[in-house]
């Protein structure tokens, strides 16, 4: 379950880092996305069920981020993860994944175990590195972007990327 990058805020942040060397397997930036919840492989009665009770959930009304600066997981000092933040919209992207978390719930797949931080994936990173002075030196950008609706996504791995496709979108308020 993700909240897509729009078009404009694909095209904004991935100005923002062009020409920044970010360590890792970059994530390409038609592939970008909030993930929402991370389900697994399911499968057919599942998804249906999936589906079903993500139709008749009330995800919330429409609203709008604001992209920050970069940041990395576990931290920074020895990341394996490097991310954009939110500068604004974080409380409204959680409220909406905890209803996207609830809605999953009913279906009997088990609660995820991490709290949600909404972030866009900008790189993976193995071996860990230290990514302290690349996220000093990249000021926080001013994209703004609405978050309208919830995207099911389905993931397939080719060669050495993973593509993702749109399996169901469900609108916000």
């Amino acid at each position: 379950m993700a909240a897509e990058v729009t078009t404009e805020a694909r095209h904004a942040l991935a100005a923002l880092v062009d020409g920044v060397d970010v360590p890792g397997r970059r994530v390409r930036p038609p592939n970008w996305h909030v993930t929402l919840r991370f389900i697994g492989e399911v499968d057919e009665p599942m998804l249906d069920l999936l589906i079903r009770s993500l139709d008749e959930a009330d995800l919330g009304d429409r609203f709008r981020v604001r992209w920050g600066g970069l940041g990395a997981f576990p931290r920074p000092s020895k990341a394996t993860v490097v991310w954009v933040g939110l500068a604004d919209g974080a409380p409204q992207l959680i409220g909406l994944a905890a209803s996207v978390e609830s809605a999953v719930n009913t279906t009997g797949v088990a609660s995820e175990d991490r709290p949600f931080r909404p972030h866009l994936t900008l790189s993976r990173i193995r071996p860990p590195a230290d990514v302290r002075d690349l996220i000093g030196s990249v000021s926080p950008t001013p994209v703004t972007m609405p978050v309208d609706r919830v995207v099911l996504m389905s993931s397939r791995r080719q060669e050495r990327e993973t593509r993702y496709e749109q399996v169901e979108s469900f609108d916000l308020a």
